[in-house]
């Protein structure tokens, strides 16, 4: 009897905690023959996202007649989680009005990148369709480059006069928010429309209506200029825990905000392509893109990696004599370029995290160069003596020759695999300094071409000291 309890416990415990199948439901609902109210009053209790979710899923009719059943607000709130190629795709499939309403309530900022990704023909339709304000925010978003923040910007924002009392601010408030829900902080303005400061929404809600609306207002609120370079001031942007930032134009007047949203995206959208770069690509790939695209992508580095690879294997040409007389020595070739590509990459990969900190100084990054090193060193060595006793062993052993010839060459693969991590932590930490220094993003001192580098470091560095050590010192050459 106890037993059957544990059991039917252990299986409501289980049940309450997987996780419900929205998705499915919904696709259920649209794929039914309720009508178009009972299938409205039904989607009506499901979160955007999950509406957003279900879109790929669905065929073209079926995504029809979900636009067709929702209101221009369901659908606008579900777009605000795609991608801007898929919701440009969705905007192609619905009718001139339903498009031109869900394109006037979305974010300006997502409005104009949706737009940007549908055909120029019904873009323009859609343009001339929306009010004249509304049009005139997108092409004011439009108008930036992508690469500058007023680009990310939105005009959804509460703005007041400096000039007001507390009790005439709340009434501007009131006034503003059937417009605009980016309330949390409202932004204050002089009598030239120049950006004043910003007052925070709960002091501004229980502030004594006699207390000075001065006394309320933040002047050190954080800004950002329009046609800041986004790479310029996400660092700026990351160190404010503020729900939305003002953006500026040349003039000091406000034109938009940032909103947490929009910089988380800015944010996954550098550190998305910082990663494509470390793996020595150009740009981002996603899995619907043409082989065309992905190979233009990614043969320039290519290109340049198979020009380093041959200089590569040039410098191992050059020792030919030394593998011709110890051909021994290429069995371990592996173990040295191995490692030195892994310290080197190692080292750019937290030299890379560092510098995401743009106010390091000279000192600093000197500081991040003999750590490295030091790192590289100490490590270089412990692994140098495991690879001195287990090399030796191994050829005795297996290799059966005497102990004399072969920690001869365990030790020089000790010394080598010692100065090969040595060389390659400053490699991986200088490169993209330097590329920071000349205003290049470190992040294109990628790992293909770091590790390439340090293969030829650890090439010359280990056929190097095979051939003073082994051959003339010793003269262990057959």
């Amino acid at each position: 009897m106890a037993e059957d309890i544990i059991r039917e416990t252990g299986a409501e415990q289980e049940s309450s905690a997987a996780k419900p199948d929205y998705e499915g439901e919904i696709t259920d609902i649209i794929r039914s023959n309720a009508s178009p109210r009972v299938m409205l009053k039904k989607l009506e209790d499901y979160h955007g996202n999950d509406i957003a979710g279900v879109l790929g899923d669905l065929n073209q009719q079926e995504r029809k007649k979900l636009f067709r059943v929702c209101s221009a607000d369901m659908v606008a709130e579900a777009f605000e989680y795609l991608e801007e190629e898929d919701a440009g795709v969705y905007l192609n499939e619905m009718d001139l009005t339903k498009a031109a309403a869900v394109v006037s309530l979305l974010e300006t900022d997502t409005a104009a990148d949706v737009l940007r990704e549908i055909e120029k023909e019904k873009r323009g339709l859609i343009i001339d369709a929306l009010t004249p304000e509304i049009r005139q925010e997108i092409r004011l978003i439009a108008s930036f480059d992508e690469d500058e923040i007023g680009s990310k910007m939105t005009t959804n924002y509460i703005v007041i006069k400096e000039d007001l009392s507390v009790k005439q601010a709340m009434s501007e408030l009131v006034r503003q928010a059937e417009e605009n829900d980016n309330i949390s902080t409202i932004f204050v303005v002089d009598e030239d429309d120049e950006f004043y400061g910003a007052i925070d929404l709960k002091e501004l809600i229980t502030a004594r209506s006699t207390r000075a609306l001065e006394s309320l207002i933040m002047t050190s609120f954080p800004y950002v200029y329009a046609n800041e370079e986004i790479d310029d001031c996400i660092e700026k942007l990351k160190d404010y825990s503020e729900d939305l930032i003002p953006v500026l134009d040349n003039s000091s007047k406000l034109l938009g905000v940032i909103t947490a949203k929009s910089l988380i995206e800015v944010v996954d959208d550098e550190m998305g392509e910082d990663y494509a770069m470390l793996a020595g690509l150009i740009a981002e790939e996603d899995l619907q893109e043409p082989l065309k695209e992905s190979m233009k992508k990614r043969l320039p580095w290519l290109l340049v990696l198979l020009c380093l690879g041959m200089l590569v294997s040039g410098v191992v040409g050059v020792f030919e004599r030394v593998v011709s007389q110890l051909t021994l020595i290429m069995t371990f070739q592996s173990l040295i370029l191995d490692m030195a590509g892994n310290v080197g990459t190692q080292s750019l990969a937290v030299t890379i995290r560092v510098l995401t900190d743009e106010n390091l100084t000279f000192g600093q990054k000197m500081h991040l160069v003999f750590k490295e090193t030091r790192v590289g060193l100490c490590n270089g060595l412990l692994l140098g003596c495991i690879s001195f006793a287990m090399v030796g062993l191994y050829i005795m052993i297996f290799k059966n020759r005497d102990a004399g010839f072969s920690f001869a060459v365990s030790g020089c693969i000790g010394v080598s695999l010692l100065l090969a991590m040595l060389i390659s932590s400053a490699v991986g930490t200088l490169i993209p300094l330097f590329f920071k220094r000349i205003k290049v993003d470190p992040a294109v001192a990628s790992g293909p071409l770091i590790t390439t580098i340090n293969d030829l470091v650890a090439v010359v560095t280990y056929y190097g000291l095979s051939w003073i050590l082994l051959l003339n010192v010793m003269g262990l050459g057959a």
